[in-house]
């Protein structure tokens, strides 16, 4: 991380709520109490955001998607920079109900969604009856106020990134319910148990809330880089592992018609390749002249054939 305890310091990081307000669970993260404000320990909250961000950079390095949520007032702009500094889907304007639990539905909705959206980008949505039109358009106003940054999730987020978990409470009952982690930043009015990484910090300052937004988007964005380089390593080797197998086969390549898929490639039609030179053939000893003895001994093997055959009796 690039930040210091000094960064937080001066970010307002360690402001929590008034100590009638505070939840005896996060009693772990206080540091005390002062002048009727509980204060947060930044050492906790420099850890907590530390682990979480590793968790999400290794999450993002695998290919995994993370929803960030924020529907507070001081949250909103602040997720939608996030989201789009790193491609990742957000919720930003209002968290819809069973937008988890119900996520079937909300496909549905979102292919509807892009439907009229398609229809208004090739000005089919013009042409229809002005009526209809008007209705449309006002449907598709209500989608983007719900839909706005969840266009592209396809399917359940790998994990939640919540700002305000006691404001967003039904998105962390939701992911609870499908054991899907949550990353979140609890103040000191809020349970850190109900979160799987929590982050200590104030929740409502937007200095505060934008140090520690900035630092999970660096980490978001280490992870977009790992995941790329991973990709690019593994396009490298399939290449050639591709040519490695290309020249296995050609060089195993059998003799005669090959016939693939019902084609016959005669070896003329197949690439060629290198012949293999053959030893030259040894040369064979001339035949020794012939002497007296295998003369007579021919001579004796020779066939009688000038002899009269004898009479038979």
């Amino acid at each position: 991380m690039n930040i210091t305890l000094k960064d937080l310091l001066d970010a307002g990081v360690h402001f929590g709520h008034q100590r009638k307000r505070w939840n005896p669970k996060s009693r772990n993260f206080v540091y005390g109490h002062l002048h009727g404000v509980s204060v947060i320990d930044l050492e906790k909250s420099y850890a907590g955001l530390e682990k979480a961000g590793r968790f999400l950079e290794d999450l993002v390095a695998d290919g995994k998607q993370v929803l960030l949520v924020g529907t507070k007032r001081q949250a909103q702009e602040l997720v939608r920079e996030a989201g789009q500094a790193t491609g990742m889907p957000f919720c930003a304007n209002r968290w819809l109900g069973g937008g988890l639990t119900n996520f079937q539905t909300i496909k549905r909705s979102l292919a509807k969604y892009k439907k009229y959206k398609a229809m208004d980008e090739d000005g089919s949505l013009a042409k229809m009856p002005k009526k209809e039109e008007a209705a449309v358009r006002r449907e598709m106003a209500r989608m983007h106020r719900n839909f706005e940054g969840m266009q592209g999730l396809a399917e359940l987020p790998s994990a939640l990134f919540v700002i305000d978990i006691k404001h967003e409470e039904i998105a962390v009952a939701e992911a609870r319910r499908l054991n899907i982690p949550v990353v979140g930043i609890v103040d000191t009015n809020a349970d850190p148990t109900l979160v799987d990484y929590p982050i200590p910090a104030n929740d409502d300052a937007v200095k505060s809330l934008r140090i520690v937004m900035d630092t999970a988007v660096e980490f978001l964005q280490n992870g977009l880089s790992q995941r790329e380089s991973r990709n690019a390593s593994k396009a490298i080797s399939a290449a050639a592992r591709e040519r490695i197998e290309e020249s296995a086969a050609v060089e195993n390549e059998p003799e005669g018609d090959v016939t693939i898929e019902g084609e016959s490639l005669s070896p003329e039609s197949r690439p060629a390749r290198k012949e293999a030179v053959e030893p030259a053939p040894e040369s064979t000893p001339a035949p020794a002249a012939p002497t007296e003895d295998s003369a007579e001994s021919a001579e004796n093997e020779k066939p009688d054939t000038d002899r009269p055959a004898e009479d038979k009796q």
